[in-house]
């Protein structure tokens, strides 16, 4: 004896949903960033701004030169030279050696590699040093970035001059 197995179907009528895109951009207004990079630790640095700029702000960064990256210096300075070097020169991977290219670059690298992010990174400027446009600027530093380190670090500066930053 073979049993057929039935289907239960709902004869509740469908409602169709209609989804309404809104433009974040044309509704709020943009909040603009200014961040004082001075003593900041780079990674925890850069993985706020990604945040911010996820968000939907426009963030400026000053004073690149004066981020820290964490360890011996010898060896940081090997692992940035490394990272220059490899690759062919004609077809990349291309790796910075100025401050404000680096800094840039660990960016890019905590954002998503979608248009979402492509669109988030056209929103980042970031100098070495603050520009006579900006000088009358408020400039906020990030608290959990701050360099409380007991260990060993470099001047992303002294690493830039290092690796042949003009």
């Amino acid at each position: 004896m073979i049993t057929m197995a039935t289907k239960k179907t709902d004869n509740k009528p469908k409602t169709e949903k209609k989804q309404v895109k809104t433009d974040v951009k044309k509704t709020e207004k943009e909040k603009v960033r200014y961040i004082d990079a001075k003593n900041c630790i780079a990674g925890r640095l850069c993985s706020q701004v990604a945040k911010m700029l996820l968000k939907g702000e426009k963030v400026f960064v000053f004073n690149a030169s004066d981020v820290v990256v964490s360890g011996n210096k010898v060896f940081i300075q090997q692992d940035f030279l490394h990272e220059t070097v490899k690759g062919d020169p004609y077809h990349g991977p291309f790796y910075p050696k100025e401050s404000e290219k680096i800094i840039k670059r660990i960016t890019r690298g905590m954002l998503p590699k979608k248009p979402r992010g492509m669109e988030a990174l056209k929103n980042l400027k970031v100098f070495s040093s603050l520009p006579a446009e900006f000088k009358d600027t408020k400039t906020e530093v990030l608290e959990k970035t701050v360099n409380k380190l007991e260990c060993k670090y470099s001047k992303l500066g002294d690493i830039s001059k290092f690796l042949g930053a003009k």
